[in-house]
C-alpha cells in the first residue's frame, strides 16, 4: 500500500460457484479522489465494493485489502478487527437501506452507532453530539424539513439524501456508493451527483461510486475503472474513454443508447 493511498486492493478474487466474478483486482485509491466504477451488468462493480467494506468474504489465496493502513482482509478471511475500519468507510446502496417506520432523524443518527453503542441508540437516548450532527448532515443534504417524518413517506431521492447525511454522520472518510441514482429520476439523480461531488471537493472525502449511467460517471468524477468479466479494462482519466473503449466494455449495443456528443 503506498504512502499517498487509503485504500489498497491487490490480486482480490471472488467466485460464487464456478462464476468468478472478480478476477485477480488490483487497484489503489488516494485520499480524496472521487472514482466511477463502470461496466455491463454482472462485471463485478457491487461485489468489489463489498468486498472493500468487508461484506463479502474474498478467494482464498494472495488477495489481500488494506484501508487507512489496517487490513480488511487477506487470503480468503475477514480481518477480525476489521470494524475499526469499517467504521471510516461508509456504504451507500441503490436502495437506500432505511428504516421506513423511523424518523428521517433517527435513520440519519444511527451512523453514530459504531461510536456510542447499538443499546444506547435502540433507545434513542442520542448524545447531543449525534442530534447535533444528524441535523446539521441533514441540512447539508437538503431535507433537515423532513427530520421528524418516516422515512418511508419520503421520495427516493430524500431517501437517498438521507443515506448520503447518515454516512456523514457515521463520520466516514471513505464512501461507497453502489447504483446510488440506479432508481432515481432524473433530476433526483442530478441532485444526488452533484451533493457527493459536493462532498468530495469541499470536504475531502474519498467517493468510489458504480454507475450504469456512463455520463455521469464522465461528468461528475475524475478517475473511471472498467470492469468486465470481473477485470479491470480501463482505469484512468473519464477522457481517456473512447467510444470504441465503451463499446468493447458494454457490447455493440451499446452504440445505440450512447448520449449525444460522446468522445470518438
Amino acid at each position: 500500500m503506498s504512502d499517498a493511498a487509503v485504500l489498497s486492493v491487490r490480486q482480490v478474487s471472488k467466485s460464487f460457484g464456478s462464476r468468478r466474478a472478480l478476477d485477480t483486482v488490483s487497484l489503489d485509491v488516494a485520499r480524496g479522489e472521487m472514482i466511477a466504477l463502470i461496466g455491463p451488468s454482472g462485471s463485478g462493480k457491487s461485489t468489489l465494493l463489498r468486498a472493500i467494506n468487508g461484506l463479502a468474504p474474498i478467494d482464498k489465496g494472495p488477495g489481500r485489502i488494506d484501508a487507512f493502513g489496517g487490513a480488511v482482509q487477506a487470503q480468503g478471511r475477514v480481518d477480525r478487527d476489521v470494524r475499526r475500519t469499517r467504521i471510516r468507510i461508509g456504504m451507500i446502496f441503490q436502495q437506500f437501506n432505511l428504516v421506513g417506520r423511523l424518523t428521517l432523524f433517527t435513520n440519519v443518527a444511527m451512523g453514530s452507532l459504531g461510536r456510542i453503542g447499538f443499546l444506547r441508540g435502540l433507545l434513542g437516548f442520542w448524545p447531543a453530539e449525534t442530534k447535533g450532527a444528524a441535523m446539521a448532515a441533514l441540512a447539508r443534504v437538503g431535507v433537515a424539513e423532513y427530520a421528524g417524518q418516516r422515512a418511508g413517506t419520503l421520495s427516493g431521492g430524500q431517501q437517498q439524501r438521507a443515506a448520503i447525511a447518515r454516512a456523514l454522520v457515521q463520520k466516514a472518510k471513505i464512501i461507497l456508493a453502489d447504483e446510488p441514482v440506479a432508481s432515481l429520476d432524473p433530476v433526483a439523480a442530478r441532485k444526488v451527483m452533484e451533493i457527493l461531488r459536493e462532498l468530495n471537493r469541499a470536504d475531502g472525502l474519498t467517493l468510489i461510486v458504480t454507475l450504469h449511467q456512463v455520463d455521469y460517471a464522465m461528468r461528475y468524477c475524475d478517475r473511471v475503472i472498467a470492469l468486465k468479466a470481473g477485470k479491470v479494462v480501463y482505469d484512468g482519466p473519464p477522457n481517456g474513454l473512447t467510444r470504441k473503449q465503451l463499446i468493447d466494455i458494454y457490447g455493440p449495443e451499446f452504440e445505440d443508447v450512447f448520449w449525444e456528443g460522446a468522445p470518438q
